[in-house]
């Protein structure tokens, strides 16, 4: 891995300094710079600024408002969120989400921001400099085609966090920042599936906090699977949540992440008001199948990681079931 190049660093002090700054052609934000510096390293990017964040106060904080609604800065950090009681008592798979994170000296410095706006990965991409020039490049960054898919015309690099598919099924909202003032969106709105151009927010706009309403009659999980019991990207992560009344599912929500080019949430309508049975199963796992677009990786394949998505969709909303 090769030293950072030079590069011209801003340090705003408040948010109107920061939309500014990002306003600029070429601007990056930089939290806990966990993902971001690494790929700098690299070669890969090479922007006109990073925008350090972190002097921007109160963006870090975790609080629950006198309406249940838990808000959470874009500056906390994810070991902040997993430990934090208030967010382990109403919203464990928030928590839990948090905690399964690459390691723990990773947590403590990444910010709940930058691993809802993390890079996508490719086998093609990630990759020193000499190695991706002696392929061409790629379609993500610096080249026209992509290795992965040929003959397509978006990037396949796929999204790994584990955060944002526990918000999704939690209907939870983001709080952004930009020129004309501040916006509300769904997490799933953040995202679109090209992998070269993975976020909808526009040039000038920031993520400021997170707000996640209250449990209620839900019950979520987030289940991740790896290699390694720490540091690995989840080959496969599925987050659910389900309100249950009596033998009956009153809602059902379900997102994949790992898998493609954006955490998605997975289309269930048709199990509404059903019961939880082999029936309905068979249902959701078709639903995943056609919603998952699973690529090989250097460790597993294709096959190995559909199967595996597919049998934790199952197992997550069973484990619900049973729990609600």
């Amino acid at each position: 891995m090769s030293l950072l190049p030079d590069l011209l660093t801003v340090r705003p002090g408040t948010l109107a300094e920061a939309v500014s700054a990002l306003g600029q052609s070429g601007a990056q934000a930089l939290g806990g710079g966990t993902d971001l510096l690494p790929n700098l390293r690299r070669g890969l990017g090479l922007p006109s600024a990073l925008v350090d964040l972190t002097a921007l106060p109160g963006l870090d904080g975790i609080a629950v408002a006198a309406d249940g609604t838990l808000r959470i800065g874009a500056l906390a950090t994810l070991q902040a969120i997993a430990t934090d009681a208030a967010v382990r008592g109403g919203w464990p798979a928030l928590a839990a989400a948090a905690s399964l994170v690459a390691g723990p000296t990773h947590r403590v410095a990444a910010t709940l921001g930058g691993n809802l706006c993390q890079d996508t990965r490719c086998v093609f991409y990630n990759q020193s400099e000499w190695w991706r020039s002696g392929n061409g490049y790629c379609l993500k960054y610096m080249g026209d085609k992509c290795h992965v898919v040929v003959k397509s015309d978006r990037c396949y690099a796929t999204y790994h966090g584990d955060v944002a598919p526990a918000l999704m099924v939690m209907d939870a909202q983001l709080e952004i920042a930009g020129t004309g003032g501040t916006r509300r969106l769904p997490v799933a709105q953040l995202f679109q599936e090209d992998g070269a151009k993975r976020l909808t927010l526009a040039a000038g706009e920031m993520l400021v906090a997170v707000h996640v309403p209250p449990s209620g009659a839900w019950r979520a999980q987030y289940t991740k699977v790896r290699i390694r019991e720490a540091v690995d990207f989840p080959l496969a992560g599925v987050a659910a949540a389900l309100h249950r009344e009596g033998d009956r599912i009153v809602g059902l929500r379900l997102a994949i992440t790992g898998t493609n080019s954006a955490p998605l949430m997975v289309p269930l309508d048709a199990l509404q008001g059903a019961a939880w049975d082999d029936a309905a199963a068979t249902q959701l796992v078709q639903a995943v199948r056609k919603t998952c677009n699973v690529l090989a990786t250097t460790i597993a394949s294709v096959k190995y990681r559909r199967r595996v998505l597919l049998a934790v969709a199952r197992q997550v909303v069973d484990d619900l079931w049973r729990a609600a």
